[in-house]
């Protein structure tokens, strides 16, 4: 089931809107295992350029950028693989576990994040040949990052099936799903500040028809004629 609410009010309040016409940047976030990869995985086989905050964030902590080495001097050499470069697991082990300690990891990535997304999204927003920008980002609103896109969507997913799906990816115990879970801005928080909510709770099939109505009707608005609710 796909809810599509678009509040004419809370497009310009993200950005100024340009005076050419470029591509409408959307922000793509939700809770943990609720399907947010599902999601661009079908925005970009619509031809839609997808930008990843994840795939930033590798890119921001290699080996030598500054936000890999306060990492290592904030959470110390234990989190390394045997190659040098920061294990993932280990240090999501440190962060979900202690709420500070997240914080932490939060105020040295997200800022480096940011910045390679400033740039990038900015390239695209002037090819013609784009017709839709989406940057999936976990923790878009945690980040304050809603400055950055035109309109968020939100993938949800019922709690029980969330913590099922979180479980069997990430092959850990129901009380570990849990505490990660926990451990995120509420999924209830993001619906309510959503400006598109998809409800993840069928088939692969009727999300990817879910997006293709979405991409139809964003990639022929312009952004200074935000759709209004009886649009969609």
């Amino acid at each position: 089931m796909v809810k599509k609410r678009f509040y004419h009010s809370t497009v310009p309040s993200r950005r100024k809107p340009p005076e050419a016409v470029s591509p409408i940047v959307l922000g793509v976030t939700g809770g943990i295992a609720c399907g947010k990869s599902l999601v661009c995985h079908f925005f970009k086989r619509l031809g839609a350029a997808v930008l990843s905050a994840d795939e930033l964030a590798r890119e921001a902590v290699r080996p030598g950028e500054k936000a890999f080495n306060e990492i290592v001097a904030h959470f110390g050499k234990e989190i390394l693989t045997t190659e040098g470069i920061i294990d993932r697991g280990r240090l999501a082990e440190k962060v979900f576990r202690v709420p500070a300690a997240r914080h932490e990891l939060n105020q040295i990535t997200h800022p480096a994040i940011g910045r390679l997304a400033d740039q990038l999204i900015g390239q695209l927003r002037k090819d013609p040949t784009v017709p839709l920008i989406v940057y999936e980002a976990p923790l878009l609103f945690e980040a304050k990052a809603e400055g950055r896109v035109d309109l968020v969507l939100v993938v949800a997913a019922p709690p029980e099936q969330q913590l099922e799906r979180l479980m069997r990816r990430e092959n850990i115990s129901r009380e570990d799903a849990t505490r990660r879970i926990s451990a995120q801005m509420p999924l209830a928080e993001k619906v309510a500040r959503a400006d598109i909510l998809v409800e993840n709770n069928g088939s692969p099939a009727e999300v990817e028809k879910m997006i293709g109505d979405i991409f139809a009707k964003l990639t022929t608005l312009n952004k200074k004629n935000p759709p209004l609710p009886e649009d969609v």
